[in-house]
């Protein structure tokens, strides 16, 4: 009988020796940065809810990669690049037919091999996944608090969509295509599947490090974004009381007029993102509906299925072949660059608000243009009650939130609807 070899024996050890240095290394720090993102989101200092799969996932991934025929390195997770040949355009010949039909044995191996291919490709990469959060969101939307002030919600949530139109240049200029700098500037709105979407239809090739790079730094908004509040809005600002408001009650009729009126509008404006305003819309009719069963069904099995299944697949695609592409590195530094600009613009919005309202609006509520809903909503009321506790900002806040969730959908369908 023949003696087995150790590394034979355990091949991700195996692997892991066998690889170029840079990969060994990126593949022990992404081990390393996922058990680190589990434990920041068990002590919810990050996101939970996406932080704890997604850390899993990556940290899984870089550790089990095996030797598959002729020694090539792989995994059994996913292969996003299955079938991802380009077809040439023009008339169908024998080899167009040829690489399509390497396309389908493609996916249809993968299907049958990876155990997470039949989420990426049949939710992913058509969308779908983001159409289910979305659902689940527009149920837990309250549109109330929009129509109560919906000309100052609306003004500080185009504030908070400067990262996006100051990224979009500046991604042009350090050489990216206008689509592939379209589809990272659309992080700077810090609405996931909006992010999804976009580089889906945009620059499908970047799909994959553009939507992990967002979604890892949306995870971390909830850990930064209060330093930076601190470091521009002054403690006294920061404890700015709120005075009291007359707002009348907004019936569920006029908050399902609302939804149906504004879905029907921007679907007819932007009919390149329906599908993502229908589906935002539909779960905001349901909860204005009192369709009790659906918004169970939304708000906990499509939501949190959907977003269990989005951190772990993101966390899965966080291997280190994928992530040492050197597009990476500019797609990291562009991501920060946008959602640091954003919260500052949502800032200024609400800096401009305290001024013209004579110290009666509470600029710390801009952060909350970064519709990362309803993360940053949260951050905006923590940061006020430790300046001072009585203040109250969230129902503001959520306006504000709610309204850069439509903001970053309008700018995501311009940039699609001008380059697609």
């Amino acid at each position: 009988m023949e003696s087995i070899n150790f590394l034979d024996l355990f091949q991700g050890v195996a692997t892991l020796a066998a690889s170029e240095p840079s990969i060994m290394f990126s593949r022990i720090f992404l081990i390393f940065l996922g058990m680190l993102l589990i434990y920041l989101g068990r002590k919810e200092i990050l996101e939970p809810l996406l932080m704890i799969p997604m850390g899993l996932g990556m940290a899984a991934v870089n550790a089990g990669v095996l030797f598959f025929e002729g020694g090539k390195m792989g995994t059994l997770f996913i292969d996003p690049l299955a079938g991802g040949k380009k077809l040439p355009e023009g008339a169908v010949s024998d080899t167009v037919h040829r690489i399509a039909t390497e396309n389908t044995i493609d996916v249809l191996n993968a299907l049958q091999i990876d155990f997470l291919q039949p989420v990426y490709t049949l939710t992913f990469s058509n969308g779908l996944i983001a159409v289910l959060v979305f659902m689940g969101i527009g149920v837990l939307l309250d549109v109330g608090f929009v129509m109560a002030r919906p000309f100052q919600s609306m003004f500080v949530a185009i504030c908070g969509e400067l990262g996006t139109a100051v990224t979009f240049p500046v991604a042009v200029w350090l050489g990216l295509t206008q689509r592939e700098a379209a589809a990272v500037a659309m992080i700077g709105g810090a609405d996931g599947p909006m992010v999804l979407f976009a580089s889906l239809v945009l620059a499908k090739h970047l799909f994959v490090p553009i939507t992990v790079v967002g979604y890892l730094y949306l995870g971390l908004t909830y850990g930064g974004y209060p330093f930076l509040i601190k470091a521009l809005v002054p403690h006294r600002l920061r404890a700015c009381p709120m005075p009291l408001e007359k707002t009348r009650t907004i019936s569920a009729g006029e908050k399902l007029l609302f939804a149906v009126v504004t879905c029907i509008t921007l679907c007819l404006l932007f009919p390149v993102a329906a599908p993502l305003f229908l589906a935002l819309f539909v779960g905001v009719a349901v909860r204005e509906s009192g369709l009790t069963h659906f918004a169970d069904l939304f708000s906990s099995t499509f939501l949190y299925g959907a977003t269990f299944f989005l951190g772990l697949v993101l966390g899965v695609l966080c291997e280190a072949n994928t992530l040492l592409d050197p597009m990476v590195l500019k797609l990291l530094l562009l991501g920060i660059f946008a959602l640091t600009i954003s919260a500052i613009g949502g800032l200024i919005g609400g800096y401009i608000l305290y001024f013209t309202t004579k110290g009666k609006y509470n600029p710390v509520i801009g952060i909350a243009a970064v519709s990362c809903v309803p993360t940053t909503s949260k951050v905006a009321q923590k940061v006020v009650s430790a300046a001072r506790a009585d203040v109250l900002v969230m129902p503001h806040a959520l306006g504000v939130n709610i309204s850069g969730v439509i903001t970053s959908a309008i700018f995501a369908a311009s940039f699609v609807t001008l380059l697609r």
